[in-house]
């Protein structure tokens, strides 16, 4: 796969302020990216820098093989947006807003009112059309800052929290559709999120941590280096438990072990069988890897 965004030494200060200091990362085309990092930690300034509506200090950007400083409008035609928080006309009706929107990439008329069925039955918002968008949940809101995001068929959508606050349901129904639209389309996803789970899901993490890069790698690759495997037991003495030598914690009816990897369990189960009847054998989470990386946990934008 191609590189689709090439970020080189990207440096961004304001005044004493180092907000993103010689970063350089890769994304690949059509693969979901998680770019993460606690409130301040430099993202939205490379997303702005991205879109043009920042300048940066230093480095070089390049997306779908176009340079940003001299391309700057090409670049922007291939681009969706989720910024954080809505950009959408409150006064407007959804479709007022969505007809504005598609006229500034040349989308008129049927080519228009094509555009916008395929999304409103994507995105479930047909009867929402008439309604201002004043009016709105934030679900449903957040449903049409999406339509118009992918208003143009951008070949990379910048998802920038875009399920901060939103009910479980509506968060699967939206990535039910943004999986669907990278499957069938080769969308690249560039994706700043509070919520683990939805990182855990990514082709590949960054996470930054005072404007550098802290760690990055496959999810798997992440978890091997910065957290813990879990062994769940069940069935067993605690007494029995102890003579493991191993951390560990009681949880209702099981024990749960910490190890290092997986190599450990292996070896733990095949010296101990008759201790090892009914257990189960859990990787560490996103979250334990952002904590051990940063020092920090990553809960609604706050620094625990």
């Amino acid at each position: 796969m191609r590189d689709i965004i090439k970020i080189d030494h990207l440096s961004k200060s304001f005044g004493d302020v180092k907000a993103v200091q010689d970063l350089s990362f890769c994304v690949k085309e059509g693969e979901l990216f998680a770019f993460l990092g606690i409130n301040g930690a430099g993202k939205s300034t490379t997303i702005n820098i991205m879109c043009g509506q920042l300048s940066k200090d230093d480095g070089k950007i390049v997306i779908d093989d176009a340079d940003l400083d001299s391309n700057l409008d090409h670049i922007k035609r291939g681009l969706g947006v989720v910024f954080q928080n809505s950009v959408l006309d409150s006064a407007l009706s959804v479709y007022d807003n969505l007809q504005s929107r598609a006229a500034l990439y040349g989308l008129f008329g049927s080519e228009f009112k094509k555009r916008l069925d395929e999304l409103a039955k994507l995105l479930e918002f047909d009867d929402l059309l008439k309604r201002s968008v004043g009016k709105l949940s934030g679900g449903q809101r957040r449903r049409i800052d999406i339509a118009r995001a992918l208003i143009n068929h951008p070949k990379i959508l910048i998802l920038d929290e875009p399920t901060t606050g939103l009910d479980p349901q509506t968060r699967k129904n939206i990535w039910r559709v943004i999986s669907d639209l990278r499957r069938t389309e080769n969308m690249t996803v560039f994706l700043t999120t509070h919520y683990m789970e939805e990182a855990a899901e990514a082709d590949y993490i960054v996470i930054l941590d005072g404007g550098k890069i802290a760690a990055e790698g496959t999810p798997l690759m992440l978890k091997n280096t910065y957290s813990q495997d879990f062994i769940t037991l069940y069935g067993i003495d605690e007494e029995k438990v102890k003579a493991l030598s191993c951390e560990y914690e009681k949880i209702r009816d099981a024990f749960r072990l910490s190890v290092p990897n997986t190599a450990k369990a292996t070896e733990l189960i095949i010296k101990h069988p008759d201790l090892f009847t009914d257990y189960e054998i859990t990787k560490g989470k996103m979250d334990d890897v952002f904590l051990n990386v940063t020092g920090k946990k990553l809960e609604g934008g706050t620094v625990k």
